[in-house]
């Protein structure tokens, strides 16, 4: 892989990761066209810059939630990140090898599938039933915010979309658009930090991020200063804007997607 290479699969990571519009299904399609084949332990290691970002961008408000539960003994906010970072975390650990390896779920098709399924869904969210209005993530109930989590875990799938899922259902929830994608946000900040501790774990991952270290490095800081931008961008979108763009945005890169398989 060449460094105009990462850099390119860099900005994607950056921009997709919290656009919800799939960053993985994205990287797939990327690295097929651009390589011919998907190197998913190089897709996980694009979750160091974006993780970095949601740190420093988040910072007033982690530290908040740290007073908030070691000086204010408010625990809401917390225990609800906690219940909603469950079922995703229990079923990476389980199924991290298998996705990895799966031809299917790996195949631009598959990705084409789930763009366009929930791009369906953000077009058609703000006119579904919901559940009574929350101010934000602190004032869900824990079974509102096992509801989020659940739908997270269907993020493991290329194409579903993290920030996307977790946004449609807290909608669902209860929350406006803005709040739902904070709470996205701030929820992710866990999982992502699961991911990268199982890189750096893991014997095997350890030696692919040692072996590709300069590659890697390049592509994370294009991707830290591409998330930066799509966090800002989406917090400042949601609070007049809808899902509904990006919806239709799914839905035209699903169809540009099976267009092309469909030639080859």
């Amino acid at each position: 892989m060449s460094f105009l290479e990462a850099i390119i699969l860099g900005i994607i990571q950056g921009l997709t990761e919290f656009i919800p519009v799939s960053s993985s299904g994205h990287l797939v399609v990327a690295q097929s066209v651009m390589s011919g084949q998907v190197d998913h332990l190089f897709i996980q290691a694009l979750d160091f810059g974006t993780f970095f970002a949601l740190v420093i961008y988040f910072t007033p408000r982690l530290i908040s939630l740290f007073k908030q539960v070691f000086f204010e003994h408010d625990y809401r906010l917390a225990r609800n990140i906690l219940i909603t970072c469950i079922p995703a975390g229990l079923l990476g650990l389980l199924l991290a090898d298998f996705i990895q390896n799966s031809q299917v779920l790996l195949h631009p098709l598959t990705v084409a599938i789930m763009l366009a399924l929930v791009g369906v869904l953000m077009i058609v969210v703000d006119k579904l039933p919901k559940k009574s209005p929350k101010e934000t993530g602190a004032h869900l109930s824990p079974r509102r915010a096992l509801v989020v989590g659940l739908a997270q875990a269907f993020a493991l799938i290329p194409g579903v979309s993290r920030s996307g899922s977790t946004i449609i259902a807290s909608r669902i929830m209860g929350l406006s658009p803005r709040s739902a994608a904070e709470y996205s946000f701030m929820v992710s900040i866990p999982i992502m930090l699961g991911l990268l501790g199982k890189l750096l774990l893991k014997p095997a991952d350890r030696e692919y991020l040692i072996a590709h270290m300069d590659i890697i490095i390049i592509a994370n800081i294009a991707a830290f200063v591409a998330a930066i931008a799509a966090i800002h961008f989406m917090l400042s979108y949601l609070s007049k804007h809808g899902l509904a763009v990006f919806g239709w945005y799914r839905l035209a890169f699903a169809t540009v997607i099976v267009a092309v398989l469909l030639v080859q």
